[in-house]
């Protein structure tokens, strides 16, 4: 599948099978996280790989967009270090470019994911930092689950000429 394919046909899946992805599979996601872009290439970000049963379920009871989460086997908590990014925007505009990376991977490879926010939430961000016992320093961003899917969903087209604009307002 070549990239402009990926993008327009990736949808976020939410139903999964419930047989766990291949281990080359997780690897080739994580390193598409690696890959992405970062502000002044500070790569602040650190993954938290979750197949633990007993934690997958206390997130599926915690977070209420993250229902699927048992069913699809995985998740990756992707975190920002603060130490190294100190300008929030920033970190979340690199940990959200490793996500997007991750989710186009796990596309490519015929694998479902979909987003889960955390940050802003504060009982988010509580949550699992106190579940995944995070460094003070490490701020829990967004999860990606992702698991072998049941079935594809239609592909939409978003592209909306009212929301552009050329040379201003």
């Amino acid at each position: 599948m070549n990239i402009i394919e990926a993008i327009m046909t990736r949808r976020s899946i939410r139903h999964f099978t419930g047989e766990l992805i291949r281990d080359e599979d997780l690897e080739t996601i994580l390193k598409a996280g690696f890959q992405a872009p970062s502000a002044h290439n500070k790569q602040p970000w650190e993954f938290v790989v979750l197949r633990d049963r007993e934690k997958l379920r206390a997130i599926k009871e915690f977070h209420k967009y993250a229902k699927m989460v048992e069913d699809a086997g995985t998740a990756i908590v992707v975190c920002g270090d603060k130490n190294k990014q100190d300008r929030m925007g920033f970190l979340v505009a690199d940990t959200s470019a490793a996500i997007q990376n991750m989710l186009l991977a796990a596309h490519g490879l015929n694998l479902g994911a979909v987003w889960c926010g955390i940050y802003d939430s504060n009982s988010l961000v509580e949550f699992f930092s106190q579940l995944l016992k995070l460094l003070e320093n490490i701020l829990p961003i967004g999860m990606v689950v992702v698991g072998n899917k049941i079935r594809d969903r239609s592909i939409q087209d978003r592209y909306d000429e009212t929301k552009i604009h050329y040379d201003e307002w």
